[in-house]
């Protein structure tokens, strides 16, 4: 029987392909942001033509540099927008939609379907079952006018989840856990699946953060097999229907089973993602700035127990905390979860990666500690190079915001 990789391709190309071969492949979804945009258009522009094989399947979101901080940001903001306009992408995303990787989460991804981006961590929309990868702007560019593209069928790993989040660990753990086990880049070549043993155990969010992550981890994608969450979610979030299909898993390089209630809240410490330790052995760090959200952790769940922690009192760092899309912003506010995190003492805003990568709205100084959960810590990455940069789930981040320094967040989830 087929990988879910070998079963998507097999779709996609009429045949079953072999692993290192390389395909054609046209896509079902193609993104690209403000930071990524100019250089997809400019690089349309010198082919003569800017013309995109299907506009239906074009998703675009200023999300990077939004609202722009900069006069040059907003320059191409401008530029993209005529291009827009002039091509009629119904899918556009302005100042406010959201990071483009929740949008086409939330709104677009299918399982079995093939999505390119021109950003990094396009993988997360295989949380879904998606086969998403992203690619340089050159690619998309390409990919845009000819309506395919080609790649290297990579190798199928399996991942198999079995038990139980315990308190106080979220999704993010289990991504710093395979970076841990595996080392950044240790997947690079690989398709990664995971399959659930107890689906209801494993929500769709956290999916999404252990999909993002797998960019660290050098994977061309990461995909939870479809099970009943995947289809529940499509139907209760989109209004779609999904049936899986009933396969077999297929043959893999390798394989490895992550247990739930055998983890506990981790972070990755300065500088490599794959520095990882336990919370508790970093606990009494004192922390500067504390960032909640970004493409990695800035859903629903993760603004929940950001506030269920810091409806406690008042922080005792910055504290930024940032929903992923106008959607989410909207839901967290009509939970309460808003005001929560504001009368915490936290500025809240929507929709831009801002923080995450030290573009605006809270870039790192020289020798301050940041704790943030989205996706890099190395040096530079949120600021200025003397800053050290602690990646961490939200329930950690919270609380190391409610107390100034890291702290375990399970007494505070009691």
């Amino acid at each position: 029987m087929p990988t879910w990789t070998e079963y998507i391709f097999s779709k996609k190309l009429g045949k079953a392909p072999t692993p290192g071969e390389v395909v054609e492949v046209a896509p079902d979804l193609v993104g690209f942001h403000d930071l990524t945009g100019y250089h997809v258009l400019e690089v349309l522009e010198s082919m003569g033509k800017v013309e995109v094989f299907d506009r239906d399947r074009v998703v675009v979101a200023f999300d990077h540099l939004s609202p722009p901080p900069t006069q040059r940001a907003a320059e191409i903001m401008v530029y993209i927008r005529k291009h827009v306009k002039s091509l009629g992408l119904p899918h556009f995303y302005d100042v406010g939609g959201g990071i483009l990787h929740q949008i086409i989460l939330e709104k677009y991804a299918m399982p079995e379907q093939v999505v390119f981006a021109a950003d990094s961590h396009t993988n997360t929309a295989g949380a879904v079952g998606a086969f998403a990868q992203g690619l340089g702007a050159t690619d998309i560019a390409a990919t845009l006018k000819l309506g395919k593209t080609w790649l290297v069928v990579p190798m199928p790993f399996r991942i198999d989840v079995e038990g139980r989040f315990l308190r106080g660990v979220m999704g993010k753990d289990v991504a710093l856990h395979l970076l841990g086990q595996f080392g950044a880049e240790g997947f690079s070549g690989f398709s990664v699946e995971v399959y659930v043993r107890n689906p209801g155990s494993f929500p769709v969010d956290d999916r999404a953060t252990v999909a993002n992550m797998s960019t660290e981890m050098g994977a061309d994608a990461l995909m939870f097999i479809p099970d009943e969450v995947t289809v529940d979610y499509l139907q209760r979030e989109r209004g779609s229907s999904y049936k899986p299909p009933q396969l077999e898993p297929g043959r893999y390089v390798d394989r490895y089973a992550v247990e739930l209630d055998r983890l506990e809240p981790l972070v990755a410490a300065p500088h490599s993602v794959d520095n990882v330790k336990a919370v508790r052995e970093v606990e009494g760090v004192e922390v500067d700035q504390v960032f909640i959200g970004s493409c990695t952790n800035g859903r629903l769940s993760d603004i929940e127990a950001a506030a269920r922690i810091l409806k406690r009192g008042r922080v005792k760092s910055r504290c930024i905390a940032i929903p992923a899309s106008y959607d989410v912003f909207r839901k967290a506010m009509e939970l309460g979860y808003v005001d929560v995190l504001t009368k915490a003492g936290c500025v809240v805003t929507y929709g831009t990666c801002g923080p995450c990568l030290g573009g605006h709205f809270g870039v790192a100084g020289p020798g301050e500690v940041v704790v943030t959960t989205s996706n890099r810590n190395f040096k530079g990455r949120v600021g200025h190079p003397d800053s050290k940069v602690y990646l961490a789930n939200p329930a950690t981040a919270a609380a190391t915001a409610l107390e100034g320094k890291i702290v375990d967040p399970r007494p505070y989830l009691s």
